[in-house]
């Protein structure tokens, strides 16, 4: 009677009280396409490859959290789906054993679901496996539908951040090359502003040429100057003549010589120190300028790299509905029962027996 009366409840309670579960099913792994530079010259071939473990691991962690429950509860009311058949003891049609209390907190819902979503993970290839059960077929598949787009978007995030990371370094190397152009541009402008210069070498050889042409007429001006001291009395007026015009020239020089600075003196824009600070503001601009074309090249190539190795979920089993109840399985828990309740009693008479022969 130890096993066979307590045997005998659970089958009652298994084939006359315990309502029918139905199962969806859906099987996913996580994925990375990944397309070689070459073989995309060739033809554009995408090579799939499985992703690292870590995808796949934390997805498999993330399909026993809390934080899934919570979100799969919100919208599906799971607590309402696993609770259809009833969880009161005098009900002659409630299940209290296999269904859910709708008064449980998250924490009991999250222990619920352990054992009515049940999710095998393959670690060899990869492959994540899920069985879902309801006590109504369209409901098992509408959770194990509802848990496949919570996974996708899962991937989706890693996948996002995963690109993010590989294209953040790229991003502040070009934004501190666009700065530098930016500071090495208007460093160049306010040169050009401070000392009323457009391109110093063009001002610097028009006004060298305009004091080249002075400087010649001032030589033929004195040439002049000198044949007619020689062939003219002294009070010609074309002496006076002469000697203003070698004066003119001669200030003109003066002045033309003191906008390039070659006055001695000690004017501190000289000719050299402005055309050294120009040439030092074009060096670095030019310098700022290949940065800045090298640092957007590596952006670019980042974003390709990033989106060549996006990852996604890979359903290869699309979530099943069941036109039949597998579960509970009553012979197998019943079988196991039969098992428990015998060993038990074996223990007990063994303890018993031992007892009383000491005695």
């Amino acid at each position: 009677m130890t096993v066979i009366a307590p045997l005998a409840i659970a089958g009652w309670y298994l084939w006359e009280r315990a309502a029918d579960q139905y199962a969806s099913t859906l099987g996913f792994s996580v994925r990375a396409e990944d397309q070689s530079p070459a073989i995309s010259l060739l033809g554009g071939i995408t090579d799939f490859s499985g992703s690292g473990s870590n995808d796949t691991d934390i997805l498999y962690e993330y399909l026993h959290s809390q934080d899934l429950v919570q979100q799969m509860a919100a919208e599906l009311d799971l607590g309402r789906i696993w609770s259809r058949p009833g969880h009161d003891w005098r009900a002659s049609d409630s299940d209290p054993v296999f269904a859910y209390d709708a008064e449980g907190t998250i924490e009991d819902l999250v222990e619920y679901w352990q054992r009515m979503v049940r999710i095998r993970y393959d670690t060899g290839t990869q492959l994540i496996e899920v069985r879902v059960l309801a006590f109504d077929p369209q409901e098992a598949q509408s959770v194990a539908t509802l848990l496949l787009q919570k996974s996708s978007e899962l991937i989706n995030t890693l996948s996002d951040i995963a690109q993010e990371d590989t294209i953040r370094s790229a991003r502040e190397d070009l934004e501190m090359a666009r700065e530098r152009l930016r500071a090495a541009r208007r460093d160049v402008t306010e040169f050009r502003n401070r000392n009323q210069l457009v391109d110093p070498e063009t001002d610097v050889a028009a006004q060298a040429g305009l004091l080249g042409e002075l400087q010649a007429q001032l030589a033929t001006a004195l040439i002049d100057a000198d044949v007619l001291a020689k062939t003219t009395r002294s009070n010609d007026p074309r002496i006076a003549q002469a000697s203003l015009r070698i004066e003119t020239i001669s200030r003109r020089i003066a002045a033309e010589r003191s906008k390039l600075g070659m006055d001695g003196q000690g004017n501190p824009t000289l000719l050299s120190e402005v055309m050294g600070q120009y040439e030092a503001l074009v060096v670095d601009r030019k310098f700022a300028e290949e940065s800045y074309t090298s640092a957007l090249a590596a952006f670019d190539l980042a974003q390709a790299e990033a989106r060549r190795k996006s990852r996604y979920l890979a359903p290869y089993i699309q979530p099943t509905i069941a036109q039949s109840s597998r579960y509970p399985e009553r012979g197998t828990l019943l079988i196991f029962g039969a098992i428990f309740l015998s060993l038990t009693w074996l223990v007990l008479a063994v303890t018993t027996y031992a007892l009383k022969d000491r005695h």
